[in-house]
């Protein structure tokens, strides 16, 4: 008796996959959808490391006007061209020298970021002329980021200070034995900084200062944008070096904080100011002990316009601070 034979399984009867199992296919496409979200992350975090770049580019290389007048058109003042070297000779400085007659005492005009020496919002050559009428000599000059042939990086201070006391040797060398600083924003900060090693300075004005650290770097860029503080500031100090060759470490705000400088301060500042908030100046005057320092802090003025807005009670100010300090050494040279 004839059989038939039971081996009818098709080969291509289907395969069945265990439960849980991707098919090919569904693999391929996961592994689509992995790369695709992590092309994603990898894209917003360089565009997020760029914008960082992009601000740090900025803050270091700040757009300066060149200049357009001089002490003579602006105020009838003769002056002269004068170039000197920064203290540490790392590049030479152009300013101008504005003599007083037969006078001893020099007033050093250090302006802020973004501007060169004309600083026209103060408006600076109104001041250079009012220093100038007290029989002070008046240097003003550019620090290198505002240079006219020869731009240099902002680095807050770190540099500057150095191109700062490159002009107190200038005042020296020109006879001044009464050396005072008048500084604006990060100007002022820039003075502070040198302030730490100079020996020759008498005095200092110090209008809406700015002293670069991580709270007041944050504080201005939030105010642009809504960046959160961490990671923005971790991620801004690992660039800064790389553009401007300067660590916010580098710059010696801690101290600065905590000087009692030996020298008597003035220190102005308005309650709106939005670069630098007013509780740094009261700060800074808390900690001084000199009894010719002070402070004045103006309700509702805002940065640097403190002597636009207050043209009469800021040259009081100053004149009674000048004349206070004068007398003193007057006092001390009799002794």
């Amino acid at each position: 008796m004839m059989t038939t034979s039971q081996h009818n399984a098709s080969p291509q009867s289907p395969v069945h996959e265990l439960p849980g199992e991707l098919s090919p296919r569904m693999l391929r496409l996961k592994h689509v959808i992995v790369a695709l979200l992590m092309s994603v992350v990898f894209f917003l975090l360089f565009c997020f490391i760029a914008l960082h770049a992009y601000i740090a580019w900025v803050l270091s290389n700040p757009t300066v006007a060149p200049l357009f007048s001089n002490p003579m058109q602006a105020k009838s003042m003769p002056y002269e061209e004068v170039t000197f070297p920064a203290k540490d000779g790392s590049r030479m400085m152009q300013g101008w020298y504005i003599p007083a007659s037969n006078s001893s005492k020099t007033i050093i005009f250090s302006h802020g970021y973004g501007a060169n020496r004309e600083e026209t919002w103060i408006p600076m050559y109104d001041l250079a002329h009012f220093a100038h009428s007290l029989n002070f000599n008046v240097i003003m000059f550019d620090y290198g980021f505002a240079s006219q042939n020869s731009k240099a990086v902002a680095t807050g201070g770190k540099v500057e200070s150095q191109q700062l006391l490159g002009a107190i040797q200038l005042a020296k060398q020109r006879g001044s034995q009464e050396i005072v600083v008048w500084g604006f924003s990060m100007g002022a900060g820039t003075a502070l900084q040198a302030g730490l090693v100079s020996k020759d300075i008498s005095a200092m004005i110090l209008d809406s200062t700015f002293l670069l650290e991580p709270d007041t770097l944050y504080h201005n860029i939030h105010n642009q944008i809504d960046l959160p503080r961490h990671p923005s500031l971790e991620i801004l100090e690992f660039l800064f070096p790389v553009l401007n060759g300067t660590s916010l470490h580098q710059i010696p705000y801690r101290e600065v904080k905590n000087k009692d400088y030996p020298f008597p301060i003035y220190f102005i500042h308005g309650t709106e100011d939005e670069k630098a908030p007013y509780p740094i100046a009261e700060l800074l005057a808390s900690h001084q002990t000199n009894p010719n320092s002070g402070v004045w802090i103006v309700d509702g003025a805002q940065h640097e316009l403190i002597f636009r807005e207050h043209p009469r009670e800021y040259l009081r100010r100053v004149s009674s601070f000048l004349g206070n300090i004068q007398l003193a050494s007057s006092s001390t040279a009799a002794q």
